[in-house]
């Protein structure tokens, strides 16, 4: 798997030419591509034509009552664009960011959003049958985020679904 390397400047921008604004991956044909990234050991991917620029990390405007997975905003271009630490989104702390951490900025609906994430790793297409769905364990709450797997070069990939990270009520949320 080759991986992309992340500096203080952008890595990379998409200009796709036909976002469907779908959080699942993109298919042309019966091939799916999304960009691979790492989260400690785990490894997730999102839909390719979401993706709007992946830039190193930079520091944050932190707001006052945002959820903790929401770290603050950031600046890009005079676009204010929210930040939302994945790790902690998806229940397991929040991120002790440094230069090497990367953002994901995508596409979700009509807003922008970025993604903390520790790596890119790869661009992958597979074929759209291999992607599977994801089993359902108690509550399912943090299955929610998720809109399939994927193997790949005999690693595991969890297909986030964008529409879904935002809109799904936390547990805390819920309780009350």
């Amino acid at each position: 798997m080759n991986q992309i390397a992340a500096t203080d400047t952008a890595v990379a921008a998409v200009q796709p030419n036909d976002w469907s604004g779908s959080g699942t991956a993109h298919s042309t044909g019966n091939q799916t591509q999304f960009i691979s990234f790492a989260i400690g050991d785990d490894q997730y991917g999102v839909d390719i034509m979401a993706v709007r620029e992946i830039k190193g990390w930079s520091d944050i405007t932190h707001l006052p009552k945002q959820p903790e997975y929401v770290r603050g905003v950031l600046n890009l271009r005079g676009a204010i664009v929210p930040i939302v630490d994945l790790r902690c989104r998806f229940g397991q702390g929040l991120t002790e960011t440094t230069p090497l951490h990367i953002v994901i900025i995508v596409q979700i609906g009509g807003r922008q959003i970025g993604l903390i994430g520790d790596r890119v790793l790869d661009i992958v297409s597979v074929d759209a049958a291999q992607i599977q769905k994801v089993p359902r364990t108690g509550n399912g709450h943090q299955t929610d985020f998720l809109s399939g797997l994927v193997t790949h070069d005999n690693v595991m990939i969890a297909l986030i679904d964008l529409p879904n990270l935002l809109s799904v009520q936390d547990e805390a949320t819920t309780e009350h």
